[in-house]
């Protein structure tokens, strides 16, 4: 049998990684500033992180749902306490499609109606209602067009309430920052103004905090830098630092019912731990604090670097944006310069997506290989 084959792939194959570093077969050691998409939150193979998840495999991997699981509880009331959420509750599910999947839906329940608006350049997920927010007509099979969805320009708040006006919209659904699409974000003022809309016309805000959430952008989540509240956070990527872990962080607005959400996988013992452990150690190393420190630092490094359009995003959830197409330059970087970095819909930025652990030498080693490599292509 053979794989099928949906990914262009590198010719690397790595074997172990530490933190930042990564290394092939072949003993050659790679920067990684993309963390797989944004997943790795602590650092590839945290000695912590790594010894609660081999003590939980001596005890007890995984049972249903359908009996006490006392990881779940402590995993909620530290996500809670990390995030100041605590008055939320949590649903646990196995991945950020299946979150949103699960936001939509409870959304759905909670006020009878059906449409969703989401934005252009969005990116939700691959499953059935999740694609279908997505704007992405590729990857939107026939199956999932029957959702009934609008999308809309960010940032253009008489668009979104026009919408609203109308009466049959469920739910709106938005990235703390835009992740595939090119780290476009919202700004204060219209998430503001989203927020104040949903409520008026009793529509379910959800905010998908999938990559942009755990401490990446510089608070625990996106959207907390405007000073607005969320009805759903959806949550996975960084959750459990490789391990598949998701979640819905639900407000006191809903109630619970028995079978209204369920999942097979999700909130196992093992996924439970790789999540108490990514909380503890965030806390316990004060990453958000890194974060912005070695965000900071890099806002100033980059000035060296000639060509730059923009720089986007906030934290370490970052957009290098040139006036070409990339995919040269980031073939470059990671072939002879050895460093991972992501590309986005935007074929013209470089995404810079590191583990929150990255140090500020690790940055001037990317600033260096990545002057040199726009000299080379120049050349």
């Amino acid at each position: 049998m053979n794989l099928f084959n949906v990914y262009p792939l590198y010719n690397i194959t790595p074997v172990k990684a530490l933190d930042c570093t990564i290394t092939d077969e072949n003993g050659t050691e790679y920067l990684d500033l993309y963390s797989g998409h944004g997943v790795i939150s602590i650092g590839h193979t945290q000695p912590d992180y790594v010894a609660k998840l081999k003590n939980q495999l001596d005890h007890l991997g995984f049972y249903s749902n359908a009996i006490q699981n006392p990881l779940q509880v402590e995993l909620a009331q530290k996500l809670g306490k990390l995030s100041g959420l605590e008055e939320y509750e949590l649903f646990l599910c196995s991945s950020g499609a299946e979150a949103n999947e699960n936001a939509l839906k409870l959304a759905s329940f909670h006020n009878g109606k059906s449409r969703v608006l989401a934005f252009h350049n969005s990116f939700h997920g691959r499953t059935s209602a999740a694609v279908a927010v997505t704007d992405n007509k590729k990857i939107i099979a026939p199956i999932n067009a029957q959702q009934e969805v609008t999308f809309l320009p960010l940032n253009q708040i008489e668009l979104v309430e026009a919408e609203l006006e109308k009466g049959d919209v469920s739910s709106v659904i938005i990235e703390g920052i835009q992740g595939v699409g090119g780290l476009d974000e919202g700004t204060t003022e219209f998430f503001q103004a989203l927020e104040k809309a949903c409520k008026k016309h009793d529509v379910v805000l959800i905010l998908d905090e999938v990559q942009s959430g755990y401490g990446r952008s510089g608070k625990f989540f996106a959207f907390q830098h405007h000073g607005i509240n969320a009805d759903i956070i959806s949550v996975a990527k960084g959750m459990g630092n490789g391990f598949p872990v998701g979640a819905i962080l639900i407000s006191p607005k809903f109630e619970a019912s028995f079978g209204l959400l369920g999942t097979t996988f999700g909130g196992s013992h093992l996924s439970c731990a790789a999540g108490i452990a990514v909380l503890d150690v965030i806390e316990k190393l004060d990453l958000q604090k890194n974060v912005n420190e070695v965000s900071a630092y890099f806002a100033e490094q980059i000035k060296q670097v000639s060509g730059i359009k923009q720089i986007k995003g906030k934290g370490l959830m970052l957009g290098i944006e040139f006036d070409f197409d990339v995919a040269a330059l980031r073939k470059k970087l990671i072939i002879e310069k050895h460093i991972f970095t992501g590309s986005a819909n935007n074929k013209n930025l470089l995404r810079i997506l590191p583990p929150l652990t990255v140090k500020k030498s690790d940055i001037d080693t990317f600033i260096l290989a990545l002057k040199e490599s726009l000299e080379e292509l120049q050349n």
